[in-house]
């Protein structure tokens, strides 16, 4: 028979630091609408032909606008970037260019839209699969 194990000080004071900092923690339940069911896309913008710095403004006003408004669910759709010609300059980072990738690292670099933010994924591929991003905002009134 197993004898009954108690928590130490020092599992105690681990589970202390941990619920005194739950803002790290992910709300899984804010995925969730009064059915159970992921959120419907709220808001969508398309990305396609821009370049990087008109991309990175039209990100930024569309998710301060859709925070505001108190969207839950953006679609972005950066397109996959194979027609990119940086992929015909050996001198060219092929990754950090191309939107797919450089959207993701401005917004988790712009502190203003990160606080925002719960979760960045890669969209489901009928909306766009790896040419695509959901952005989950936080509610506006928490």
């Amino acid at each position: 028979m197993n004898k009954k194990k108690y928590p130490t000080k020092k599992d105690k004071k681990d589970w202390s630091d941990f619920t005194n900092n739950l803002k790290n923690i992910e709300d899984k339940d804010i995925y969730l609408n009064n059915k159970n069911t992921i959120p419907r896309i709220t808001k969508k913008l398309d990305l396609h032909g821009c370049i990087l710095s008109e991309a990175n403004t039209k990100v930024k006003n569309f998710i301060n606008k859709s925070y505001e408004e108190n969207h839950k669910k953006l679609l972005i759709i950066t397109g996959k970037g194979s027609r990119s010609k940086v992929y015909k300059d050996p001198y060219r980072s092929n990754e950090m260019n191309i939107l797919k990738n450089s959207i993701p690292d401005f917004i988790k670099n712009d502190k203003s839209l990160s606080e925002k933010i719960i979760k960045i994924s890669n969209a489901k591929p009928e909306d766009g699969g790896e040419g695509a991003l959901y952005i989950f905002l936080k509610n506006k009134f928490r």
